[in-house]
């Protein structure tokens, strides 16, 4: 069983409703995020790869395309911005294409900040 990881970073903007820190956190602000896109399974016997990277690639650009320098708030199925909405935003754009998408992970690395989603058919 292999684990195969491509990043991508994006700089987006967004107003969160918080418990704490309401003031700051409700104006408009803008984060840098990596995003790492985990497919897992055993190469392919034919090409020997576990994920053609030319697919993958091309759909982490086409939602990279989508939250890079956007307002996260105008995008409709996200919901709130949150690491935790972002990763699984990310998961449902990619699923379809990747079959065998394992993990979503999303970073603020200026803050120490990640979260990851398995979807709801990985089992744990």
């Amino acid at each position: 069983m292999f684990e195969l990881s491509k990043q991508f970073r994006f700089d987006a903007a967004h107003t969160l409703d918080r418990i704490i820190q309401t003031e700051s956190s409700r104006r408009i602000h803008g984060h840098s995020y990596r995003a790492e896109v985990t497919v897992r399974g055993r190469p392919d016997p034919v090409t020997g790869m576990v994920v053609d990277l030319g697919v993958l690639e091309a759909s982490m650009e086409e939602a990279r395309d989508a939250l890079d320098h956007r307002f996260l708030d105008e995008i409709t199925d996200l919901g709130p911005a949150t690491m935790e909405n972002l990763s699984r935003w990310i998961w449902n754009r990619l699923k379809p294409v990747v079959t065998n998408l394992f993990r979503v992970s999303v970073y603020r690395d200026s803050s120490g900040e990640a979260c990851s989603y398995w979807g709801e058919d990985v089992p744990a």
